[in-house]
């Protein structure tokens, strides 16, 4: 049977060959194709629950472990993500999360790539990524990511020095990126209630807050290397791209199996283990969020339990490794002239306050700030969401610049054994040179910001 559509197409062109148009090519075309069966799938329309293909995410991970892979999983569950590379250093980390997320898509498409270089200008398509190295990585990861055109979500501590934080704060503004930092506490609802209890008024004039350092480590750290081992294959583990900006090392297994902790090179102390958590949720408290604090009081030991800061606005902050105020880990607190309350774990039932009425409330205090700031109470969903509204994170960059500074000066404080001054406008401290001179390290090259 003749197509009605390509015989008239056809006399018309044998007729007068000028008069087929190349809009008539088109037009006749489309003729065709309606007059043949053309079923569209709900899901490529976004209809049945699905979401359309064009109002996806596409997400990528750069180095994700134990801790990336609950990152990750949580972003999974969102039906606008759709999880497409994974660059990592070492393969058995490639490969794990390649086989995770191809056996929930029921596919074989995430790619594998070794270096983030090429990851970064080869994945053009993707929009957001995930990057939970270790803290050596943070930074420059980011800034890296940034200047490729991608939306960030990094772990914390998400800076190594100081001049790093203002580095991923200049990029993000310079590329119009949205970044995130991972500091979950932020959009967890037992923290956010402490926060708003304290922010609010409720405990009367703050003076006092506290926050818990990881009870494992210290503030000193080691200065020695461990011993040098045979290198795997570059294929197995890209030994250069691992360290990354750090001063070369001899490889070593412990390295890579986490024995990073602990080192100068590599972390960012006890005080950054939990405070990049902590610090960041008092200061909200507080309402420090835009700034630093400006004195920092040394205390002899290898820690910093017990060293206070102090800011411009009269609140003092103690770093503390344990308080017996919070039951559970990673705690926070808030002292006022009407009473205290402290905050731990993810449960509203490790909170612990001066009197029972300061519990009281939960939900509507939740409530009225989920309306207010329109943050969820889910870390990643604020991400994603400010993806698509360009909004500012709850945990965005100025955020984690100005509570990561505390972190590193309270470091400096203990490293030079002596207590210092800080002017967070200028980001130096206060006619102490030696002191500023750790606001930075050396990258080494060619991995440097």
């Amino acid at each position: 049977m003749t197509n009605p559509a390509r015989a008239t197409a056809t006399q018309s062109h044998r007729s007068n060959p000028a008069r087929f148009t190349r809009r008539e090519m088109f037009r006749t075309a489309a003729a065709g194709v309606l007059a043949m069966p053309f079923l569209i799938p709900a899901r490529a329309l976004g209809r049945d629950g699905a979401v359309a293909p064009s109002e996806r995410i596409l997400l990528g991970g750069i180095g994700l472990g134990g801790r990336g892979t609950t990152d990750l999983n949580s972003m999974l569950v969102e039906p606008d993500v759709q999880f497409v590379a994974i660059c990592d250093a070492r393969k058995i980390r490639r490969e794990a999360i390649k086989n995770l997320v191809d056996n929930r898509y029921g596919n074989k498409d995430c790619a594998m790539y070794p270096g983030i270089r090429e990851f970064l200008a080869l994945r053009t398509d993707i929009d957001a990524v995930l990057i939970a190295t270790g803290d050596r990585w943070h930074g420059l990861a980011s800034v890296m990511a940034m200047r490729a055109g991608k939306d960030v979500y990094c772990e914390k501590p998400s800076c190594m020095t100081i001049a790093e934080g203002q580095k991923v704060v200049e990029t993000a503004q310079r590329y119009g990126r949205v970044y995130q930092s991972g500091t979950q506490g932020l959009s967890m609802a037992n923290r956010v209630f402490g926060i708003e209890m304290a922010r609010s008024g409720r405990l009367g004039k703050l003076h006092t807050a506290y926050a818990q350092i990881a009870p494992w480590d210290d503030a000193l750290m080691r200065h020695d290397w461990l011993p040098a081992e045979p290198e795997p294959s570059k294929d197995e583990v890209d030994w250069d791209a691992w360290l990354g900006p750090c001063p070369w090392r001899p490889y070593n297994t412990a390295y890579i199996r986490g024995g990073w902790r602990g080192h100068y090179d590599f972390h960012a102390s006890c005080i950054g283990e939990w405070g990049a958590h902590t610090l960041v949720q008092v200061q909200a408290g507080i309402g420090a969020q835009h700034t630093s604090a400006i004195e920092y009081e040394y205390v002899d030991n290898p820690y910093g339990d017990g060293l206070v800061t102090h800011f411009a606005n009269g609140v003092k902050m103690i770093l503390a490794r344990s308080n017996e105020c919070w039951p559970g880990y990673s705690g926070q607190r808030f002292d006022g002239s009407e009473g205290w309350i402290a905050n731990s774990g993810d449960s509203h039932d490790s909170s612990r306050a001066s009197s029972p009425a300061l519990l009281g409330g939960f939900k509507k205090v939740i409530a009225d700030y989920v309306a207010r700031t329109q943050c969820p109470m889910n870390h990643a969903r604020n991400f994603l969401d400010c993806i698509k509204s360009r909004r500012l994170t709850v945990a965005n960059p100025e955020v984690m610049y100005r509570s990561m500074t505390t972190v590193h000066a309270a470091n400096i404080c203990m490293w030079l054994k002596r207590s210092l001054k800080f002017d967070p406008v200028k980001a130096e401290f206060i006619n102490d040179p030696e002191a500023n001179r750790f606001r930075s390290r050396a990258m080494r090259e060619p991995w440097s910001a």
